[in-house]
């Protein structure tokens, strides 16, 4: 085999590399996080860019569908993004709308009734002659609700000062409304000039890649923009027919927080597999607080509502359109829960169904490719 000065270079620069990466792995890693750290912002806008153009797009194929007026052609495209945005932040209102107002309310029951549990339990106790009686007399003149405020206070302010706290807080939500604030204006910019920018993306791509490599990378865009679209539109769906039978049967069965818990089991919904059981835990938690007894009703309930949900309203409504088995959703809300936590088990499925139908129209040879 001759070698050239190419090929040298090639294979010196290639060693070079490995190098650099094996001897400041840490640094690199460090430098990415920070530059992943600073650009969230913008990665917080395309994912709602992405959430917001579903809801756009269904409004733009409908709203002067015939018009022949210029204006009125020019005008679809915003007005589209801000009926889209309003129905986001709609639906976001009705959900703190609904959970905080009985959340706290939960809240304050736990307080006002967690001291009479604890004297129950003490008496319980004490029937069973388990415990000195001196201990039990120290317990039952203990102000359990002096108590409970005591660590909650501690809990809330923690080991620093007040003032540290405070500042802490208030540092963390101004960046969290700024972050917030420049995500949604880079969204709009990205709603707005799409069409721009998915000609200029395809053009860049279609220059400096070479074809096989360009063709492709649109192969694999196209089937997990299709995944992702498809999770997203049926998961959505599913959650909120989910959410409001299990309200509507709360309601009948006349058990507490109906409509706290109707939304959450909605929310968690949206999580495959792992959602449901988050789900009742917190609803019957909340109940419980009430009576018992209707949390174990509420938990009957629930399971055969699942039942229902699982055999007939999810393969009417989703069905098969993600065309992943359900080994492998558990398997990818699994890893993708390790990996990431709540974020990995909404990425992991849409993902795996990416790499799913990848495979399987590649050895199926159903691809032009």
């Amino acid at each position: 085999m001759k070698l050239d000065w190419k090929t040298c270079f090639k294979i010196g620069a290639s060693i070079f590399v490995l190098y650099l990466c094996i001897n400041y792995w840490p640094f690199g890693m460090k430098l990415i996080g920070r530059m992943i750290g600073a650009a969230s912002p913008l990665i917080l806008g395309c994912v709602i860019a992405y959430i917001v153009n579903i809801l756009m797009s269904m409004y733009e194929r409908n709203m002067f569908p015939n018009a022949e007026n210029l204006k009125l052609r020019r005008l679809r495209r915003p007005l589209a993004m801000l009926l889209a945005f309003l129905t986001l932040f709609g639906i976001i209102a009705l959900l703190i709308r609904l959970v905080v107002p009985e959340l706290i309310n939960c809240v304050q029951l736990i307080f006002s009734e967690l001291p009479g549990a604890i004297i129950a339990v003490i008496h319980f106790v004490d029937s069973l002659h388990i415990i000195p009686e001196d201990i039990i007399a120290q317990l039952e003149g203990t102000d359990w609700q002096a108590q409970i405020l005591s660590v909650f206070g501690f809990l809330t302010s923690g080991i620093g000062s007040v003032m540290g706290v405070v500042v802490t807080t208030v540092a963390s939500v101004f960046s969290t409304v700024i972050t917030t604030v420049i995500a949604l204006i880079f969204s709009i910019y990205l709603l707005l000039g799409k069409d721009t920018l998915g000609s200029q993306s395809l053009r860049v791509m279609n220059h400096y890649l070479p074809d096989i490599i360009y063709k492709r990378t649109l192969y694999v865009l196209k089937i997990m923009n299709d995944c992702f679209h498809r999770y997203i539109v049926g998961q959505s769906i599913e959650a909120v027919i989910l959410g409001s039978l299990c309200a509507a049967g709360m309601f009948i069965l006349r058990l507490p927080y109906a409509t706290m818990v109707g939304a959450l089991i909605a929310f968690t919904a949206l999580i495959p597999v792992a959602g449901a059981y988050i789900g009742a835990a917190v609803g019957a938690f909340m109940i419980m607080t009430v009576n018992p007894m209707q949390a174990v009703v509420f938990l009957v309930y629930l399971v055969i509502l699942q039942q229902l949900e699982g055999n007939i309203i999810y393969p009417k409504v989703v069905g098969s359109s993600m065309g992943l088995p359900a080994i492998w959703v558990l398997a990818a809300v699994t890893i993708g829960g390790g990996i990431m936590g709540i974020i990995g088990m909404l990425l992991g499925v849409p993902l795996a169904a990416t790499a799913y139908r990848i495979l399987k129209n590649d050895l199926n040879n159903s691809h032009t490719i």
